[in-house]
């Protein structure tokens, strides 16, 4: 069920690329560029490499990286996380940095999914600059518009890079330069934001130039968006006679030296020995220690440090801070102000497991361990600081709040994960997503959130989209064809993106159509025989027809989903029913059955698709629907 609700669609066809309507949130008109006269570190340059996913944004700083004279063994360095290297997206922010002609680029490779927008909105908080990187195919998509929006708000000036001009599909020649220009006009830049510089690049293949019409520059170097850098960001604001203070950014951990915190030293100097203090965003203190070590990331390992000072990206061991904490001298008693992120919009439920078949593959069954397990992930770890947890009615559950699907999907993952890595086998019922409604503090009006969505699909299946989210609210803005061919080789070719537009009037429940569901109405396994027996019953009633997805030999229970019906209602069917082996021959032939494969579905795809009154099953192995 798609559960929240789209405010504007922009649909493009065929050989088309949709171009919104300008239609979001734009920045305070009264916000103005950082004129302090303060003192600067010109030794450092902070930026935060920003783009909608899968522009090329982590392959850059790869080739920035290599650039600086880091050995690299393998693609996609920054991208740590089991997760993040299947799936070829950036969950969590990484900083590194990059020595270049006398001076240190501290470089941060942010994520390009809106649902974990939230750790674009704390990394922008230690960077003076932002380098835009666009797509010369997509040009600007619908992360472009948000990340763009946060880094106007905070007066940064972007850097923009078109990526990927090397591939046949590319718009040259100043259309995607329009749509830049014409997004940074109605996001209300101001004038010295809209002198932004284009950089082109192949990050692919490791080059950057200033112009494509330029056949003297080189074309083998990443030389001048790293000249960019040094020349367009600002250098950071360097208060050195002031007393040490530092934003905690993001957290890590070290076996050996326990929490690590890294953050932007903003005033002040500060030594390996030096006496620290924690405190809080409230300017409570809540803990005093010393610096026992000090690490800057290098390519992408830790160096350690004797001293830094302010301006620098550091990361810092002796005390347990939080994010958006201060550590601090002692004469230090406020904190830097953290920045406010956007409100999360849907919920999911945590709880036990409670099927027929619960503590088969799990030993984490009851409340208190998922209550644990999600306290570390929010109050403990405190890095996910876009997710939060609170107590359901009936205690026994855990209600999660999150900015998305997917975001609330790879914490359901890591947690499945865990049992292969850390020996910790959770099993959990998750409910379906639900929208998180809140009140207008004026009218006392119940509002919903709204989101933008852009709609990549070709044109034999425009009808169908447009159907679609009509049914659930969806306002159609535009669609637009363009020159550029996007080639589809499935039918399951449609691009979705979208972005938190905002609360608007709640305009009441979307009635959406659904398709009904194969219940298991037994207990047992599936076999080759079951699956046989049941495609020859699908068969013969023709309009009884459904898609399994289950595989032979999993097992099933009373009240599970193993399939999905033609018809908006649920059958019940015997999916372990056996056909009986005789010796007596029929008087016709047996009938040639010929097997489907079940449907495979995602861990993100099941949470999307489940009704209201439906529930996910996770163990370690498996995920099943009831």
């Amino acid at each position: 069920m798609f559960l929240r609700r789209a405010a504007a669609t922009s649909l493009s066809f065929g050989r088309s690329r949709a171009h919104a309507t300008p239609r979001f949130l734009a920045p305070a008109a009264n916000h103005v560029m950082n004129m302090s006269t303060l003192p600067r570190n010109d030794r450092i340059r902070n930026v935060a490499i920003v783009a909608h996913v899968d522009h090329g944004k982590t392959t850059l700083v790869d080739q920035l990286l290599k650039h600086g004279g880091n050995m690299l063994s393998e693609d996609r360095v920054m991208d740590s996380i089991d997760l993040e290297r299947e799936r070829g997206i950036t969950i969590m922010s990484k900083c590194t940095r990059v020595e270049y002609e006398g001076r240190v680029l501290n470089i941060v490779d942010t994520p390009g999914h809106a649902d974990f927008g939230g750790e674009v909105e704390r990394i922008l908080s230690m960077v003076d600059g932002v380098v835009l990187v666009v797509d010369a195919t997509e040009g600007p998509m619908s992360q472009t518009k948000f990340v763009l929006t946060k880094a106007l708000n905070r007066g940064l000036k972007p850097l923009v890079v078109i990526n990927k001009v090397d591939r046949p599909t590319s718009r040259l020649g100043g259309e995607v330069e329009n749509e830049l220009f014409d997004m940074f006009v109605a996001l209300d830049a101001n004038d010295e934001q809209l002198e932004f510089p284009v950089l082109y690049a192949s990050a692919k293949q490791g080059w950057t130039v200033n112009s494509l019409e330029d056949d003297s520059e080189d074309r083998t170097t990443m030389k001048a968006l790293l000249d960019q850098i040094v020349d367009y960001v600002p250098a950071p604001e360097a208060e050195t006679d002031k007393p040490f203070s530092m934003a905690v950014t993001m957290l890590g951990h070290d076996p050996y030296v326990g929490r690590l915190a890294t953050g932007r030293v903003y005033t002040g100097r500060v030594k390996v020995g030096d006496n620290i203090h924690v405190v809080n965003r409230e300017g409570k203190k809540l803990e005093a220690g010393k610096v026992t070590k000090m690490f800057v990331t290098r390519g992408t390992t830790k160096s350690e440090i004797a001293e830094a000072e302010a301006g620098d990206i550091i990361t810092v061991a002796g005390v347990n801070a939080y994010v958006s904490d201060t550590i601090a001298n002692p004469e230090v008693l406020t904190s830097i102000p953290s920045p406010q992120l956007d409100p999360p919009t849907i919920s999911m439920t945590f709880g036990v497991n409670d099927s027929p078949i619960a503590g088969k593959e799990g030993k984490f069954l009851t409340s208190g361990h998922i209550k644990e397990r999600l306290q570390r992930e929010t109050e403990v770890k405190r890095n996910n600081v876009a997710v939060s947890v609170t107590t359901s009615e009936t205690s026994e559950a855990f209600n999660v709040h999150g900015r998305g699907e997917l975001q609330l999907a790879i914490l359901i993952e890591e947690m499945r994960r865990e049992g292969f890595v850390h020996c910790v086998l959770f099993e959990m019922c998750v409910s379906a997503p639900r929208v998180l409604f809140k009140q207008c503090p004026d009218t006392n009006q119940k509002l919903e959130p709204v989101e933008e969505v852009t709609v990549d699909v070709d044109q034999e299946f425009s009808g169908v989209v447009i159907d679609k989210l009509s049914t659930r609210g969806g306002e159609l803005v535009e669609f637009k064809d363009i020159q550029v061919s996007i080639k589809t080789d499935t039918r399951g070719s449609g691009i979705l993106n979208s972005i938190f537009y905002g609360y608007e009037k709640f305009q009441g429940l979307a009635s959406v159509p659904s398709k009904g569901k194969l219940i298991a109405s037994c207990n047992g396994k599936t076999t080759v025989t079951t699956q046989s027996y049941f495609e020859t019953w699908l068969a013969r009633k023709r309009t009884q027809r459904g898609e399994l997805f289950v595989k032979p030999g999993e097992d099933v229970y009373t009240g599970m989903v193993i399939g999905e019906h033609t018809r908006p209602t649920d059958l019940e069917v015997n999916p372990t029913k056996e056909k009986k082996l005789t010796n007596m021959r029929a008087a016709g032939n047996d009938e040639n059955v010929r097997l489907s494969p079940a449907r495979q579905m995602s861990l993100e795809d099941v949470v999307t698709y489940i009704g209201e009154d439906e529930m996910i099953d996770v163990s370690p192995s498996q995920i099943r629907i009831r």
